[in-house]
């Protein structure tokens, strides 16, 4: 029989966790008690207060597309627990960590970089975290990073944004599209968002200058040119992008709908098309994760020029619903995952 000393032993070294160990739907994902996450010497253990779910966590639970499966592995997961976003304490600090110590509130991600945000503890890279906003809830900041980052570098490394553009965001009620909204107006673009009806009058307050209702009018036929289209949902051709461009605009696509469509829309058709003409077509490609670009959004946050948008909270317990909900395609703006 175990005695207090040892019991209390083990529960410092184990965690609760969200854990799916095969692909399929949201039902592999279920509660169970694991170690915690071991500590290297660049790495941060933060204590997690709140983490949020991204189109990749269904995208990878899923296997979808099949390639997922060179990162996540090929038979069966390897690393066991999804989740890129997390705010939280920390709890420790590796040998070679020198920003920050026990007890600063932080937050960050692990894109591509072993994941693990599903949990009560996770470690996190040194030069992937930032201090939390001054002005933010633990459960506002986990809702920032993978999206903010894909909205401010789309838009300002790839997109090469200016002020004084007629920017398009299509997909704008979603966890990028909010961002890339406020971050377009921001830098003092001219804003269209296309979304669905419920979501106009959302885009609106986040500071698009005109709306576009997709249910009834279709932005590539209205006669209105961009200078840049961002796309956060990928779901129009190479074609569509191009008529709605103008002379010298490009189009950055985010996101897909189907692995399909990625590669013959937008790498295929969108490189062909590209060929000629001044109106180029791209695939944004993967994210960027660093420090720098997190504190130019703990920057936007905290002078009030963006803020993120959420939808639902799930407790941990609920990690399952919550990543079936994302998987839906209708969330406006995040989803959050908050300790039980």
């Amino acid at each position: 029989m175990q005695t207090t000393a040892e019991r209390q032993t083990e529960q410092r070294t184990r965690m609760q966790a969200a854990v799916y160990r095969q692909y399929g739907p949201p039902d592999v994902v279920t509660l169970q008690e694991i170690d915690k996450p071991a500590l290297r010497d660049d790495e941060v253990l933060i204590s997690v207060r709140a983490a949020s779910v991204n189109a990749a966590d269904w995208h990878l639970m899923r296997a979808e597309p099949f390639t997922a499966r060179i990162e996540m592995g090929l038979r069966r997961p390897k690393h066991a627990i999804l989740g890129v976003d997390v705010a939280g304490v920390v709890a420790a600090v590796g040998n070679a960590v020198t920003r920050f110590r026990p007890g600063d509130e932080l937050f960050g991600e692990k894109f591509q970089s072993g994941w693990g945000g599903f949990a009560e503890y996770v470690a996190v890279a040194e030069n992937r975290l930032a201090p939390k906003p001054a002005n933010l809830t633990f459960e506002e900041a986990a809702a920032v990073p993978l999206a903010g980052l894909t909205a401010l570098q789309g838009l300002r490394d790839k997109g090469r944004l200016q002020a004084g553009q007629r920017v398009l965001i299509n997909g704008a009620s979603g966890g990028v599209g909010t961002f890339a909204v406020q971050i377009a107006r921001a830098c003092g673009a001219e804003v269209t968002g296309v979304c669905s009806t419920r979501n106009l009058e959302l885009v609106r307050a986040l500071g698009a200058d005109h709306v576009i209702d997709y249910i009834r009018q279709d932005f590539a036929r209205t006669g209105q040119r961009y200078d840049l289209i961002f796309c956060a949902v990928g779901n129009r051709s190479a074609a569509d992008y191009k008529r709605a461009l103008s002379p010298g605009g490009h189009c950055i696509v985010a996101g897909f709908t189907t692995m399909t469509h990625l590669l013959f829309q937008t790498l295929l058709m969108g490189t062909l098309r590209s060929l000629s003409g001044e109106r180029k077509v791209g695939f944004m490609g993967t994210v960027s994760p660093n420090r720098d670009d997190l504190l130019v959004l703990k920057d936007m946050l905290e002078a009030g020029r963006i803020a993120p948008v959420i939808d639902r909270r799930y407790p941990l317990s609920e990690t399952a619903a919550a990543i079936g909900y994302v998987e839906e395609g209708h969330a406006r703006g995040k989803v959050v995952i908050t300790m039980d």
